[in-house]
């Protein structure tokens, strides 16, 4: 029996996921958290915990450094909720081109003009005309899960599209349409679109990659789309930026004080994710990635443990979570040999100062053989965690 506690209110079509030999919420030493947005970092994680999943893409609210240190994956789902990032950022692609806010907004104050609203909108329906998107070239840095949605939607909406994106995977470039122009360099991005959305992870190098340097080489009355971290972009230069009209407008799904106060700044409460289609994807892709790991030992989408997978048959598996540092694998199969324990077969993947095995023997070995092995090789230097499933 596996126990499983959650934070948040995760959907039923992730819980769902859990049936047989498992409980939600019934124990205080659960064998894996499920959560969303909750703040981990002040919790007292329990030793009982083997995998945190988070139903979303970023992981601010989890103590990665702490867990990896103790033996804990941590996942994430990327990609489960790219489809609703998308579907926001079009929307607001064309809702800013047409100051659809704002007329709204004028419109809402002619309550109470009754006979006249007609002539009045007439009349004051000038001052929101916009432009067509149809035509204009999007510029696309980042090109992963969203990015890449983004970019073949927009091209079929009659844009044209330029993407840059250094590191673009194999299954990236593959979804990619042919029709999507490569930027060679960021520069090229930057000097000819007309509007630009960036979607890259937020790292010391990324952090306030949008400033006063990439906003003087950008064309004038350029729209700026943020819907991956707000830090993303130097809040003092974007202020000038936007006060000088040098940036047309700047939409972004991560509301400050200072931002809320910026004239044409469209500022979203957070809802990039926030749909039920992806609340529910979130959840199920986020429950599944634990119950493999319980399960089999397999990682996928792990944040800080290489993702690495083995067909598993039933046999005996042996999962190893050690330091990356030489002679670790050879001495747990040396181990193994001396005891004589056959390998059936075996993987073994790193990344960074952490690295993961797995293994499977042949023995049907007895649950006190199982306990005596976890501990011994729990005593090699360097090694974090065992199980045996």
């Amino acid at each position: 029996m596996y126990s499983i506690r959650t934070y948040n209110a995760i959907a039923q079509r992730g819980l769902d996921v859990f049936k047989e030999d498992y409980e939600i919420n019934r124990s205080d030493y659960p064998d894996a958290i499920l959560l969303r947005s909750y703040n981990l970092h002040d919790e007292e994680i329990p030793s009982s915990v083997q995998a945190i999943a988070r139903a979303g893409a970023g992981v601010n609210n989890i103590p990665i450094e702490r867990l990896t240190e103790d033996g804990v994956v941590v996942f994430n789902t990327p990609g489960a909720n790219a489809n609703a990032v998308k579907e926001l950022l079009l929307m607001s692609l064309i809702a800013t081109s047409r100051h659809l806010v704002n007329a709204v907004n004028w419109t809402k104050t002619l309550i109470g003009e009754g006979e006249a609203i007609p002539k009045l909108v007439e009349a004051g329906k000038k001052q929101f005309v916009g432009t067509e998107i149809s035509g204009k070239k999007l510029g696309v840095i980042g090109v992963g899960q969203i990015g890449v949605l983004v970019a073949n939607d927009a091209q079929g909406l009659g844009m044209e599209v330029m993407a840059y994106d250094p590191f673009i995977s194999v299954n990236a470039a593959w979804q990619l349409s042919r029709n999507v122009k490569r930027a060679e360099n960021i520069e090229e991005v930057f000097q000819t679109c007309d509007y630009i959305t960036i979607h890259v992870p937020l790292t010391d190098k990324t952090n306030g990659m949008l400033n006063i340097e990439t906003f003087n080489i950008m064309k004038d009355n350029v729209y700026i789309f943020n819907f991956s971290r707000g830090e993303l972009v130097n809040e003092d230069d974007l202020e000038i930026a936007l006060q000088e009209r040098k940036i047309a407008g700047y939409v972004t799904d991560f509301p400050t004080e200072r931002i809320l106060t910026m004239k044409n700044a469209l500022v979203l409460p957070h809802l990039g994710a926030s749909t039920t289609e992806a609340e529910e994807n979130c959840a199920y892709m986020a429950a599944k990635q634990i119950k493999d790991y319980l399960e089999t030992g397999n990682i996928q989408n792990s944040v800080n443990l290489p993702n690495l997978s083995m067909p598993y048959f039933g046999n005996k598996r042996l999962t190893i979570i050690h330091k990356n540092i030489p002679n670790m694998v050879g001495q747990i199969t040396a181990y193994l040999a001396n005891h004589g324990m056959n390998i059936a077969n075996m993987v073994n993947g790193s990344r960074g100062s952490i690295a993961y095995t797995m293994i499977d023997i042949d023995e049907d070995i007895s649950i006190q053989v199982q306990n005596e092995l976890k501990n011994q090789i729990l005593q090699i230097h360097g090694v974090i965690k065992v199980r045996v499933i």
